[in-house]
C-alpha cells in the first residue's frame, strides 16, 4: 500500500521545526526513525497533512548519562543507545526491541511518543518514574521557544496516545539513575523473538545495607492500555529476597494488570503470563541487587 498524499518538509535547525509544527497543528506529524510511522502510514491509519522529518537535527542525537540519570535525545537510535549502554535496564530492554535493523533506525524518543502499550521502552520509562521533554513555539518572539517536562505518569494517556500536543516536538527523554544495591531485569514473551510481546514485565528492585528489599517496582508490558506499575514493596515485607513470597507478590501484579484478548492469546493467558514473568523478573533484579 501506498501512504495518503502529505507535505514533506525537512527543517535544519529545531526553531524552523518548531514553527512548522506550530504552522501545521492538528495535521502534522514528525518522522524520526520512522520505524512505526512508516507502516502507520502504509496502511493508512495515519494520514497527516505535514510530514515534518527531523533528521537534519543533529542537535537532538545526544546520549548524556550523568549522576541523576541519562537524558537521550530524540534522534539517539536505539541500536546507539544499546552500544552506549548508559542505563542497565534500558539495555535490558532494547535487546528486546524488534530486529537489528529497526534498532538502526528507531529512535527511543520515537517509540515513547508512539506510546504503544506492547512496546517495551514505555514500560521502562513509566517504572523508572522518568519524563520526556516537549518544545513548542512560545507565544512573542519569533525566536522563542517554551519547554515543558512531562512525567512518564501523565505522559502515556492510553494506547498509541500520550500528552504530546499538536505543535509541541519531544526533544528528550530522562531516564533517572539507580539507587545504590539495585538490580533490573526484563522478561518478556513473544511467539519470535523480534515480535511484539504477548506480555512482559520489567522489575527494579532495591536492598538496604542489610540486604533487605527496601523497594520493589514492576512495570507491564502489554496488559493494558497503558504501561501499568505496580510497587510491590510492601508485598515484599522488607524481607531478604532468599524469604519472601514471590508468587504471592506477583500475585499483587496479576490483581493490577487490565489484559485482552486477540487471535494471538487471550486475555486469561496475558494474565497468566504476567505473574509467571512477574515472580521471574523480581528474583532476577534481587539476585543483581545482591551481587
Amino acid at each position: 500500500m501506498k501512504p495518503p498524499p502529505f507535505e514533506y518538509h525537512a527543517p535544519r535547525d529545531l526553531g524552523e521545526a518548531l514553527d512548522i509544527l506550530a504552522g501545521a497543528g492538528a495535521g502534522g506529524k514528525v518522522l524520526a526513525g520512522g520505524q512505526s510511522l512508516i507502516p502507520m502510514l502504509n496502511m493508512r491509519i495515519a494520514a497527516p497533512d505535514h510530514l515534518v522529518d527531523i533528521n537534519r537535527l543533529g542537535e537532538l542525537s545526544s546520549i548524556d548519562a550523568g549522576p541523576g540519570g541519562v537524558t537521550v535525545g530524540a534522534l539517539a537510535r536505539h541500536a546507539e543507545v544499546e552500544r552506549a549502554a548508559p542505563h542497565p535496564l534500558m539495555v535490558q530492554a532494547l535487546r528486546l526491541v524488534a530486529h537489528p535493523v529497526i534498532r538502526n533506525r528507531g529512535t527511543v524518543v520515537g517509540s515513547l511518543v508512539h506510546a504503544d502499550p506492547s512496546a517495551e521502552l514505555p514500560a521502562v520509562l513509566a517504572v523508572l518514574d522518568g519524563s520526556v521533554r516537549l518544545a513548542r513555539r512560545a507565544d512573542g518572539p519569533a525566536d522563542g521557544v517554551v519547554t515543558r517536562d512531562v512525567p512518564a505518569g501523565a505522559f502515556f494517556t492510553g494506547p498509541m496516545d500520550s500528552a504530546a500536543e499538536p505543535g509541541e516536538l519531544a526533544v528528550s527523554a530522562f531516564f533517572p539513575a539507580l539507587p545504590p544495591r539495585t538490580g533490573t531485569a526484563f522478561r518478556e514473551v513473544a511467539r519470535r523473538h523480534g515480535d511484539y510481546a504477548l506480555a512482559g514485565v520489567c522489575a527494579v528492585v532495591t536492598l538496604d545495607e542489610d540486604l533487605h528489599i527496601s523497594a520493589a517496582r514492576v512495570g507491564c508490558v502489554g496488559v493494558g492500555p497503558v504501561p501499568a506499575v505496580v510497587d510491590v514493596t510492601e508485598a515484599c515485607e522488607r524481607r531478604p529476597a532468599a524469604t519472601v513470597a514471590w508468587p504471592r507478590v506477583a500475585a499483587a501484579v496479576r490483581e493490577r494488570a487490565e489484559p485482552d484478548g486477540d487471535v494471538h492469546a487471550s486475555a486469561a493467558y496475558r494474565l497468566h503470563l504476567v505473574g509467571v514473568l512477574a515472580e521471574q523478573a523480581l528474583k532476577d533484579a534481587a539476585r543483581e541487587a545482591a551481587g
